[in-house]
């Protein structure tokens, strides 16, 4: 394990922590691949009852690593459909792991990021936080995260949110159901996620692990291979566009875009 995450597990609640906070805590290839080893370890230790997913600095996570987006500009299309299933792969386990999970949100939450909030159980952000699904300012959608942000914000919200690429507040995150709770400062999102981790470390594990199961089953579509390769195929589409290779170019070179030039 990188020094980019790190793990510990006390009292059975492992906490998994995103350590990138020079770069906004943004993943790249190498981290996705940590996220998805380290949910699938502690989904399988007895000694875990609970998960928490944290991160250190200003920014929960911003996304795509600016590096990492470099690289992704000239991939071809069937690199990107690979890229992308690495990325779907990542939140899948976190969205499928048999331990209940809490994401303690105590920064700022941008596209990729939104993933990884949406993709766990169970959301407390503090109430200074700011949220936003940039994608199509880059002329990309949020194909592989909308499987889960969808679920956890709502249709009517993705309509607004996926197509404006609007900033939005924590309070409206919390009114739109994306996030549970909201706390003022790093004190408070501490002992409220403590107290969720507690009250899921004393139920049954049996039950607790059957409940997440039960509503997965009874209130979704599962999220199933044929889901997943769809989002994978409309990523690496847009990616490989010309509009997407172009607002990526745009953001990283600094410049507007061909659709707002002129």
């Amino acid at each position: 394990m990188s020094q980019a995450l790190t793990i510990a597990v006390q009292d059975r609640i492992a906490r998994i922590t995103l350590n990138r906070p020079e770069v906004r805590n943004a993943f790249n290839d190498a981290v996705i691949q940590e996220l998805k080893a380290a949910f699938e370890d502690v989904g399988a230790r007895d000694d875990v009852r609970a998960v928490v997913l944290a991160a250190v600095g200003p920014a929960f996570c911003a996304g795509a690593d600016l590096n990492w987006m470099r690289r992704m500009a000239d991939y071809t299309r069937e690199e990107n459909v690979a890229d992308a299933g690495q990325l779907a792969a990542m939140l899948k386990a976190i969205y499928e792991c048999p331990k209940p999970t809490i994401a303690s949100v105590q920064g700022d939450v941008f596209a990729g990021g939104m993933g990884l909030v949406a993709a766990c159980d169970m959301a407390v952000s503090v109430d200074s936080a700011t949220y936003c699904l940039s994608e199509v300012k880059l002329g990309l959608i949020p194909a592989t995260i909308s499987p889960y942000v969808i679920r956890a914000m709502g249709t009517r919200a993705s309509h607004r949110y996926f197509l404006t690429a609007e900033r939005f507040s924590a309070q409206e995150a919390h009114r739109i159901g994306f996030v549970h709770e909201l706390v003022s400062g790093p004190e408070a999102l501490d002992g409220k996620v403590n107290e969720l981790a507690q009250a899921l470390v004393s139920a049954s594990p049996a039950a607790v692990k059957a409940c997440k199961r039960l509503v997965q089953d009874v209130a979704e579509r599962a999220i199933d291979d044929a889901l997943i390769a769809a989002t994978v195929q409309g990523i690496a589409d847009i990616r490989a566009s010309e509009q997407g290779r172009d607002g990526v170019q745009s953001f990283l070179q600094k410049r507007k875009p061909a659709w707002l030039a002129g």
